[in-house]
Formats: structure tokens, C-alpha cells, sequence
């Protein structure tokens, strides 16, 4: 009799410890999302809502996308729609999501030694080539490195960035300490610079161009590529965070009272 009872409490127990195991995903995203912390502000709501927990893995939007190819992620969360949507297109993903947007703004020297401020990305970084400038580049195929090279190629000469142009292969947050600790010039999202403390000399600079609008979505893993993901889970992510309690806590995420991300789902 005993030998039975422990025999049942033993399977209900591995039972158990199987459940809570699958209430847990593993979300690929962005630097900017992490290092704004803003899935600090939002994931505790999605934990009381549905009871899932969230391990963030913060990689360049590249990096994120690769790792989403491999299925070591459920869900991918990033800001580059061209490569999403062929992420999906490739089978990858199941659908893509519009989440939220927040723009680019170019960042430097308050002295502005190279005379780039105002609002036309494209002319400043022609006054950066033309005046040899300090600039930082994330140079790790990250959604914002990625932006940065769209708009390189709508300069008069792409292939002419000026002799301070500089890659560091890196994260946001050590870009803009580069930055900062150099007086150079660097391309960076608003909610990581709202949430940036060492900003030493530098300001914005370049804001307000069409062109540095930042959209963000969200999609889930496609199971059919590979069987280990978390579809249930992953999916109840992708639903709210596009839902109205989703697009909320986004909305009410703010730093220094400054909105970071504005959410933009359909």
C-alpha cells in the first residue's frame, strides 16, 4: 500500500515539476528593449496575467533572428521588418506583428564640431564623411546597425564614411559609453538614450526625420521547423503583448517621465 501511494505521489509530482517547466519561454530580442528596460516593466504584468515567465535573451536584431533560425527561442521580438518579414517568409516564423515604434536620433558632442544638427539624417552623415568625424558604429548587424547602413546608402557616396568612422561590433550601451568617453557622434534608439546615464558631452543632435521611425514586431517560432518550441506559451506572449493590457504596459513605460516606446499594434 505504501509502495502504491509513493509510486502515485511521485508521478504527480513529476507531473508537476513538467507543468511548471512549460510555463516558461524563451523570448529573442533586441538590446534597445532590454537595456531601456522595458521588459522589466512589462513582463512582471504578463507573469500575473498568464502565470509564464520570461528568460529575455538581448542580442543585435541579427544575432536574435539567427538565434530564432536555430529554434533556440519560442518567440522573436525585434526591430528590423525587412529581415522579419523574411524570417517568416523563410518559414521560420508564423506570423509577424506591428508592436511599437520609437524613432532613431543621432547623438554627439555638444559642441557639434562637424555642424550636423537638425532634422535630415542623410545630410548629417554627409557632414560626418566630408569632416572626417568621430563616429561610432555598432557594426554587429543589429536593427539599429542595420537602419544606420540604410542611410548610409542614401548619401551622395555610400562607400565613404570619413576616416573617424569607427565599428565597434558591440551593444548599444557600450557604443554610447564609446561615444561618450571620445566626443564622437553614434546612431542610437530614443529609449536607450532616455534610459543612458554616462552621457558625459553629448545631446541630441539629429531628430525628427521620417526616416528614423523604429517599428518593432513580434512573432512566434514556427513548430514545423522546429517541435521543441513552445507553441501554447509562446502564442499567449504574441497575444497580449499585442492586446490592450499589452499595449498599455507599454505605453505606460516611461523614463525621467518621457514615454520610450509607443505601442502601434493592429
Amino acid at each position: 500500500m505504501f509502495r502504491k501511494w509513493s509510486l502515485g505521489v511521485g508521478a504527480v509530482l513529476v507531473a508537476m515539476a513538467a507543468q511548471v517547466q512549460a510555463q516558461s519561454i524563451v523570448v529573442a530580442s533586441t538590446t534597445s528593449t532590454e537595456q531601456s528596460g522595458l521588459f522589466g516593466h512589462i513582463l512582471p504584468q504578463f507573469k500575473q496575467a498568464t502565470g509564464i515567465d520570461v528568460k529575455v535573451v538581448a542580442l543585435g536584431t541579427g544575432q536574435a533572428i539567427d538565434m530564432a533560425r536555430r529554434g533556440d527561442a519560442d518567440v522573436l521580438f525585434v526591430h528590423d521588418k525587412a529581415a522579419e518579414e523574411k524570417f517568416v517568409a523563410d518559414g521560420f516564423g508564423v506570423r509577424r506583428f506591428d508592436v511599437m515604434v520609437n524613432d532613431f536620433v543621432l547623438v554627439g558632442p555638444k559642441a557639434d564640431p562637424a555642424g550636423v544638427k537638425g532634422s535630415d539624417i542623410v545630410v548629417a552623415l554627409q557632414k560626418l564623411a566630408a569632416g572626417n568625424a568621430p563616429f561610432i558604429s555598432r557594426g554587429d548587424k543589429s536593427g539599429t546597425h542595420a537602419a544606420e547602413l540604410r542611410f548610409w546608402k542614401m548619401t551622395i557616396n555610400e562607400a565613404s564614411k570619413g576616416s573617424g568612422y569607427r565599428e565597434c561590433g558591440c551593444g548599444m550601451g557600450p557604443a554610447l559609453n564609446m561615444a561618450s568617453s571620445s566626443n564622437a557622434y553614434v546612431l542610437t534608439d530614443r529609449g536607450t538614450w532616455l534610459s543612458f546615464r554616462n552621457r558625459g558631452d553629448l545631446t541630441v543632435l539629429v531628430e525628427g526625420d521620417q526616416r528614423l521611425f523604429n517599428q518593432y514586431g513580434v512573432m512566434l517560432v514556427n513548430a514545423a521547423r522546429h517541435a521543441h518550441v513552445k507553441t501554447a506559451d509562446g502564442q499567449k506572449f504574441v497575444d497580449w503583448v499585442i492586446s490592450p493590457a499589452g499595449q498599455s504596459a507599454i505605453a505606460s513605460y516611461r523614463v525621467g517621465g518621457e514615454q520610450l516606446f509607443f505601442p502601434n499594434a493592429r
